[in-house]
């Protein structure tokens, strides 16, 4: 067990490495406008991941179970959520510079996530469950998809700014296509919130005897949703884009987070192990 513990503390810190150097990569990239140092910083960031993954699957042998059980692992796997996310959405939107504004925020929830207790303990009652697995899983698509909106609408604003010209603003795709990548990104990470919110009432149901008993962190996760349902349906029947969707959209992530770290750390809940 210990060398299995050693192994994914390894593999963990050689991600965490990886995503730091990566981050600074993407942050020149954007500075200096040097393609080859993205190129550079994603080829890393794909290390970092990859590492970040076999760290995951080797803590799941360790504990006998999926590793998404206490603040400590879903922390982890929130970062690596975001990971994944941004690799499919570069990859479909070719937007290297998008790594300079959604790395920062991966780097801050892994920071996190190394500050917490890494001891493999069993899983709760109320935690064993069919449900834990698709559940949270939901929930980690949903938030990494959602963190990188977050960064692709910072990105928007800054280009707003720096649009008179400079090789930040030559850096950036048009605003229009930046909105758009958000808006897209953000309404694929609505879906998976809603079946988020769909399979914690039923495993509430089934562990508890109730769908719904307004848990601070099913109020919250309520009020995300309706921020993200607020931003959507804006821009549907109203037409919202530009700089007041990017807005709603960060505002949208820091409900996000608070929902995750804000509860656990602040407020009573049935849902403080995660």
């Amino acid at each position: 067990m210990m060398d299995l513990l050693r192994l994914e503390n390894i593999l963990f810190y050689i991600g965490l490495f990886g995503y730091l150097v990566s981050m600074v990569l993407f942050i020149l990239l954007f500075v200096n406008k040097i393609e080859k140092l993205g190129k550079i910083a994603k080829n890393i960031f794909l290390i970092a991941f990859i590492s970040h993954t076999l760290a995951l699957v080797v803590r799941g042998i360790n504990a006998g179970r999926i590793p998404l059980s206490n603040q400590y692992e879903f922390a982890t796997a929130f970062a690596w959520g975001i990971a994944l996310c941004y690799l499919i959405f570069e990859r479909k939107f070719n937007l290297l510079a998008m790594g300079t504004f959604v790395s920062p925020i991966l780097f801050l929830i892994i920071g996190y996530a190394a500050m917490r207790d890494k001891s493999v303990r069993p899983l709760m009652p109320a935690l064993d469950s069919k449900w834990l697995a698709v559940h949270v899983s939901l929930a980690i698509i949903s938030y990494g998809a959602f963190a990188v909106a977050c960064g692709v609408s910072a990105m928007y604003l800054l280009r707003d700014k720096v649009n008179g010209g400079g090789s930040s603003a030559m850096s950036l795709p048009d605003k229009e296509v930046l909105d758009l990548i958000s808006y897209r990104v953000t309404a694929f990470g609505f879906i998976f919130l809603t079946l988020v919110m769909i399979t914690g009432s039923i495993w509430a149901e089934s562990a508890w005897g109730r769908y719904w008993a307004w848990d601070p962190k099913e109020t919250w996760s309520l009020v995300t949703w309706i921020i993200y349902a607020i931003y959507l349906h804006l821009r549907k029947s109203r037409g919202w884009s530009g700089k007041r969707a990017a807005i709603f959209s960060i505002l949208g992530f820091i409900s996000v987070i608070f929902t995750y770290i804000g509860v656990n750390t602040l407020l009573p809940s049935l849902h403080s192990y995660a």
